[in-house]
């Protein structure tokens, strides 16, 4: 934004500010890399909104401290409006930050410049891909680093379409562009991202034709949800564990709460093998 000065009649200097020229730019994003996608859990809002009085050690014998089915379904960003063409989004603010990030890393701007300088204007961004359920060793954030097991979404295709409102008379559209690129390489998404020592949530930026692009698009809301109502495993070591799981909850003989969710037993979710057969290239899941 250009200002300068100038001197009046009376010999006072004015300030002469020139208008901000807005641009905007929709890109399509292929990932290049799973993403892991982790939403702050149900029930961890609702603790904080109300707390639950302690329990006891009965209580707390009786209770399960995991239900990975339900945590799996609940770490997911759900689209509620039924007329999405997704049942999964990401926030917007995730693919800004990120873009922000990736000139931590690059000559020509700050990270603040950035934040003020370009914005993604859309309110949700609907993610394509078919979720999976996968299970890992994590440290918690305690004294003690205490280990836990995490249940979380794991997509190993995903793409998306995001808007981006920039100032134009500041930034080009050449350099919005290699920024989010960069962003796609050094920043990612997610869990486990590049930006967190990690290598998943990766993207590149792609044409609207691009036919890996136009693959990943049909796997939508009809995939998604057959998914999360019946997931499949992202690797053999989260079956393995889920199949023990399951088995002990039943020897334990416990109530799993995402079986009184769904007035049914729950069902083991299908292994990458057994997953392969039910599913077509397209990644949607065949009901047959």
């Amino acid at each position: 934004m250009a200002k300068s000065t100038k001197k009046t009649g009376d010999g006072n200097e004015k300030i002469e500010i020139a208008q901000i020229g807005m641009g905007r730019m929709k890109f399509h994003l292929l990932g290049t890399s799973p993403m892991i996608m982790h939403r702050f859990a149900a029930k961890a809002w609702q603790e904080l909104l109300l707390p639950s009085a302690k329990k006891n050690a009965a209580a707390k014998a009786e209770s399960l401290k995991h239900d990975p089915l339900q945590e799996f379904r609940e770490c997911i960003y759900r689209n509620r409006d039924p007329e999405r063409p997704t049942a999964v989004h990401f926030p917007s603010g995730a693919f800004s930050k990120a873009i922000a990030a990736a000139a931590l890393d690059l000559p020509g701007a700050s990270k603040a410049q950035i934040l003020r300088l370009v914005s993604v204007t859309s309110v949700q961004v609907d993610i394509y891909g078919v979720p999976t359920l996968g299970m890992d060793m994590v440290r918690s954030s305690d004294m003690a680093r205490t280990p836990d097991v995490r249940t979380r979404a794991y997509f190993a295709e995903w793409a998306c379409a995001i808007d981006v409102e920039f100032v134009a008379s500041l930034i080009g559209e050449a350099q919005i562009t290699n920024l989010l690129a960069a962003a796609g390489i050094i920043t990612g998404l997610g869990d486990y991202r590049p930006q967190k020592g990690g290598n998943f949530g990766k993207f590149k930026v792609v044409m609207r034709d691009d036919p890996e692009f136009l693959r990943v698009l049909k796997q939508d809301r009809r995939a998604q949800e057959a998914a999360m109502a019946d997931p499949s495993f992202y690797n053999e070591e989260a079956a393995e564990l889920y199949g023990w799981f399951n088995d002990e909850v039943k020897r334990r003989e416990k109530t799993l709460q995402s079986s009184l969710d769904d007035g049914k037993p729950a069902k083991q979710p299908k292994t990458p093998a057994e997953s392969d057969t039910k599913r077509g290239k397209n990644g949607q899941a065949s009901h047959a």
